[in-house]
């Protein structure tokens, strides 16, 4: 008999969110599932995805460096 293994993924709510489908706020979940960013809305349903490199090269866009820490100085 073989033995299943499922392997559970790790939601967060998204405080604040508001669902593009239903408008219900504070339903949306975000969770990983093969390197991609899944967002479902626990209301309706609804459900969005996005590549990993799409998500990091639009966080990445808008970072200000202030400066460099380095603890050997």
């Amino acid at each position: 008999m073989k033995e299943v293994i499922m392997a559970r993924k790790k939601k967060r709510f998204i405080a604040g969110a508001t669902c593009p489908e239903c408008k219900e706020q504070d339903t949306m979940m975000l969770f990983i599932e093969n390197n991609v960013e899944q967002v479902e809305c626990k209301a309706c349903g609804h459900h969005m995805t996005q590549p990993e490199d799409a998500v990091q090269g639009a966080t990445r866009q808008f970072e200000q460096i202030i400066g460099v820490f380095n603890p050997e100085d």
